[in-house]
């Protein structure tokens, strides 16, 4: 029997979810905060925009114990997901863990000398501090917006024109009648721009710095998951490492491995006509693939041929009289500039010392299984280990969490064992695959079963892989099966 502990959930999107179940489940007293007005996260209703959807398959975006309705497309609408977080919720009796439109202010260590951090909380009406035993920070990739102005954006707002961030363009009528300038190249620049030219834009101009491979939902007629999700194409990327037969087979195969992704690129320059539009990218794909690798918004490339979406290659300088003057010295007309540049990374509310801990100079994160770090006792991270199945990830790391803040972990590390293993990942990402920095380095694809693998064998699960061996190296991950290996895990409650 473990002590119980109070812990503080932050945020009450999917990664706050499961971590509210995994530690209410060991019998923790656990107190949840959202600072919105709903669940969701990224899918909650007000901050989504139109048409978004999954870019993951439903079979692969879900938790173990709870599948997506039947009548659901394979990639869900943004409602549906919204719906389908709070079935879980509801599955669970969350809500009763969680207080709505609370901020939290501050995290700093307890000043009474007793292990863990204290809150400064907000709502609307009062402020507070609140002590906690443990801390699980699960705000995730997106919580915070990346928010850039360019010169002469006040004198175009007052004009009349129109500045967004993309989490912001929530109507798509904003976009009827008017010349839409959508900068950014990830999904949710392209959803945007495909968006408005459905709803009547006088015109759409999609500006993007670096062409970046691009992956349609269907490869040549199969579903990507079957090509991309799979542990026998995620062995052939350079993982961190590896063992000396891994590197016999790598230089065996490496001929083969060379032609495989070449062959995939063919594929997507011949589907998307990439050469056509000036979008083939300059790395290769093999060294490219991590969690920026965006799925191509349907309708994207036939809006291209049809003109109704015009790509151009550079950036913002400066706006004019109903104008956005590009890097290019392209002038493009513009009523409404949607600005698709993501999300600021990171915990401002945790005081800046143990901020100055957690991230390099560089932005890279020092966390142990993309959680935790020894340096920040009775803490860790739940939803930041980003990847392309997103609420499966942060089930097994809210699993694996409330485990090693119980000290029940099989393999428990010690703190000099976790400060090896940072350096040597960190180490990996500079030297060896420079993609795997993307979002701090917090990126677990595209090595899924090997990040699964760990966290399990961490765990003590007796069982970890399907028993069809087909299945398991050329198919992609099961969440059923997952909840199984969970389930195999020794089962202990807190006291």
């Amino acid at each position: 029997m473990t002590k119980r502990k109070t812990v503080a959930v932050i945020g009450g999107g999917v990664s706050g979810l499961a971590a509210a179940k995994a530690f209410d489940e060991r019998g923790h007293r656990v107190l949840g905060f959202e600072r919105r007005h709903d669940f969701g996260g990224v899918w909650e209703l007000s901050r989504s925009y139109p048409d978004v959807q999954t870019q993951s398959p439903k079979d692969l975006y879900r938790f173990t114990d709870l599948p997506m309705p039947d009548d659901y497309p394979e990639w869900p609408k943004g409602p549906q997901v919204h719906a389908y977080v709070h079935a879980y919720a509801k599955k669970h009796n969350l809500a009763r863990l969680f207080r709505l439109n609370t901020t939290v202010l501050s995290m700093d260590r307890r000043s009474d000398g007793q292990p863990g951090w204290t809150l400064t909380l907000e709502t609307a009406d009062k402020a507070w501090t609140q002590d906690f035993d443990f801390v699980a920070v699960c705000t995730g990739q997106f919580s915070d917006k990346n928010i850039i102005s360019h010169p002469g954006q006040e004198a175009f707002v007052q004009a009349g024109g129109q500045v967004m961030h993309s989490s912001d363009y929530t109507d798509s009528s904003l976009a009827t009648g008017k010349n839409v300038v959508v900068l950014g190249g990830s999904k949710s620049a392209t959803d945007i721009a495909v968006n408005t030219a459905k709803n009547g834009a006088k015109s759409v101009t999609l500006v993007y710095r670096e062409p970046v491979w691009r992956v349609p939902y269907f490869i040549g007629g199969i579903n990507f998951k079957r090509l991309l999700y799979m542990r026998a194409q995620e062995l052939q990327f350079n993982g961190w490492s590896p063992s000396i037969t891994g590197k016999i087979l790598s230089t065996l195969f490496k001929p083969l491995i060379w032609a495989n992704f070449r062959g995939l690129e063919i594929m997507l320059k011949t589907q998307l006509k990439l050469k056509k539009w000036d979008m083939v990218p300059d790395v290769p794909i093999e060294k490219d693939a991590s969690c920026s690798l965006p799925i191509v918004t349907p309708g994207l490339f036939e809006g291209f041929e049809a003109g109704t979406i015009k790509p151009v290659r550079g950036t913002i300088d400066h706006y004019e009289n109903g104008q956005a003057v590009l890097t290019t010295g392209d002038r493009v007309p513009c009523d409404v500039s949607v600005l698709a540049v993501g999300w600021k990374l990171g915990v401002p509310y945790l005081a800046k010392e143990y901020q100055d801990k957690l991230i390099e100079p560089d932005g890279q994160y020092r966390v142990y299984r993309l959680s935790v770090n020894p340096d920040l006792p009775d803490m860790g991270f739940v939803g930041f280990n980003s990847s392309f199945c997103t609420i499966l990830s942060a089930e097994m790391i809210a699993n694996w969490l409330v485990r090693f803040a119980d000290g029940q972990l099989a393999n428990q590390p010690t703190d000099k064992e976790m400060q090896q293993n940072i350096d040597m990942m960190l180490d990996w990402r500079r030297k060896e695959r420079p993609a795997a920095q993307v979002y701090g380095g917090l990126c677990s694809a595209p090595f899924h079963f090997r990040h699964f693998d760990e966290l399990l064998a961490d765990m003590g699960a007796t069982k970890t892989k399907r028993s069809n061996p087909l299945a398991e190296q050329f198919s992609y991950p099961n969440a059923n099966a997952y909840g199984g290996y969970l389930a195999s895990t020794p089962q202990y409650m807190a006291g």
